[in-house]
């Protein structure tokens, strides 16, 4: 015999079977948990491999040009060039002094500037010129040799005077006047400022035997 819902039987062949027999009931749902806490941050992963170049883009516009930048350092100084030829050297002329303050014997001539000498002697020679706008380059000549050099490098509208004096020893046929510069001829004279050359004769030859 067979019993339902029991926990044993009997089969027709007289032999005891136990049975075992589970009900399916279904249990409440279940509820959901808390989140846990947030984990820690991962290592960085490997590199990725390289991509293809990609294509080449469109041509934009020229764009509006830029300010203009500041100013470099200076560069180095260049290398050193060649001196040039030497020039020609300028023409000198004699300075005529045409207003004449004392000429008895006649022996300065205006027209040439220069002193020519009629009585051998000591002869006392000088001059006191004012230089204006340019430089001035003077000599002293007496018989074709300069016995005096000056020079006043002066520009502008400055004003500056020079003066020298000397004794030469002279023979009849001598003479000597005042030499300037062609581009050094910056002797002035006008209502304030003169120029003077001077020359006289301080004793005759002989005269220092009855000295």
């Amino acid at each position: 015999s067979l019993m339902k819902g029991g926990t044993h039987t009997q089969s027709p062949s007289g032999v005891w079977c136990l049975l075992c027999c589970t009900h399916h009931v279904e249990g409440p749902t279940p509820l959901d948990g808390e989140a846990g806490a947030k984990g820690n941050k991962g290592n960085y992963g490997f590199p990725g491999l390289k991509g293809q170049k990609g294509a080449k883009g469109d041509t934009c516009d020229n764009g509006t040009k830029g300010d203009k930048g500041d100013r470099g350092d200076p560069g180095e100084p260049g290398a050193g060039g060649e001196q040039g030829d030497k020039g020609e050297k300028g023409d000198t002329g004699e300075k005529g002094f045409d207003r004449v303050w004392y000429n008895e014997r006649r022996d300065y001539d205006p027209a040439t500037g220069k002193f020519n000498c009629s009585v051998p002697g000591a002869y006392v020679f000088s001059y006191h010129v004012t230089v204006r706008g340019r430089p001035a380059r003077l000599s002293l000549v007496a018989s074709s040799r300069r016995v005096a050099k000056a020079r006043d490098t002066l520009y502008g509208q400055d004003i500056d005077q020079a003066s020298f004096l000397t004794i030469l020893k002279l023979k009849v046929g001598d003479q000597v006047w005042l030499e300037v510069g062609k581009d050094w001829n910056g002797l002035y004279a006008g209502a304030e400022d003169d120029s003077v050359f001077t020359g006289f004769l301080l004793y005759p030859d002989g005269f220092e035997v009855l000295l």
